[in-house]
């Protein structure tokens, strides 16, 4: 911890600074982002096409399996709105910005507390932030290449009759799109929160083991919750990696205490 003594208006000042970087390099990547419309919206758009690596990946393993390939689809986005397309482009630039700026973000918040903190904290501190933007990324990146995908091609593709026709908004895509990533990054951060909370002492792999059975409704309630649509198949795919990370989370809980138990015995 550094010795050096500062104000409140000096610790504000401090913060001050690296709010103003932060959101100047927001914005310049946000900026750039727009004027990028045509490869923004390649990536933003890839899902809603046949072509889309996933898609080829599962078609490639159900040719091997079954000798068959499934059919190419093809989805049309309309726009409902005069403004709405220009907002949703802004929106999307915002939203890459912060994404691209998101480790100086991260870097300029440590570079705040860091002073306050001794050098084992530190330490420790990395570590979790660290962790933990590893794991959101991971989520988001498994929303966006598996659980989205497949969402949107079955929801996109699903027809009571024949002549009924989807007309998916642009609006519709996007706003699904970032939510199911966001909630799926928020919920890639349970390891992380388990194993703070078993290195307080609040948490025991005993105590998830026993109420397992509550955990997994928990987790169908939370992911009827963020799944922006009602349909069973969403919700499976969403509860599924849930119920998958709890079960992690068990395993490292357990390693944490029985760490724990090691380094006092030896102490």
């Amino acid at each position: 911890m550094d010795n050096d003594k500062q104000s409140f208006w000096d610790h504000l000042d401090v913060l001050r600074a690296a709010i103003i970087k932060i959101v100047a390099v927001t914005v310049i990547f946000g900026v750039l982002a727009f004027f990028f419309k045509e490869q923004l919206f390649s990536i933003v758009l890839a899902p809603k096409d046949s072509e889309f690596i996933t898609y080829r990946l599962f078609n490639t393993i159900n040719g091997l399996v079954t000798n068959s390939y499934v059919s190419d689809f093809s989805i049309k986005l309309i726009n409902t709105g005069l403004a709405e397309q220009f907002i949703i482009h802004m929106k999307t630039a915002i939203c890459a910005g912060v994404i691209c700026a998101s480790p100086y973000i991260i870097y300029q918040l440590f570079r705040f507390v860091s002073p306050a903190l001794y050098t084992n904290e530190r330490k420790y501190v990395i570590r979790v932030v660290g962790s933990g933007y590893l794991m959101f990324i991971m989520g988001v990146l498994l929303s966006y290449y598996l659980i989205f995908p497949l969402t949107f091609r079955f929801l996109g593709t699903y027809q009571v009759s024949g002549e009924v026709e989807n007309m998916i908004t642009l609006q519709s895509y996007i706003s699904t799109l970032m939510m199911m990533s966001l909630a799926m990054g928020i919920v890639f951060e349970i390891p992380i929160l388990s194993w703070l909370f078993a290195k307080l002492g609040f948490l025991s792999a005993n105590f998830m083991c026993h109420y397992r059975k509550h955990a997994i409704i928990i987790i169908l309630i939370v992911a009827a919750i963020i799944t922006p649509t009602s349909d069973i198949f969403t919700l499976s795919l969403v509860a599924f990696p849930m119920w998958v990370l709890y079960e992690i989370s068990i395993y490292i809980v357990k390693m944490e205490t029985m760490y724990k138990h090691e380094t006092t015995a030896t102490t």
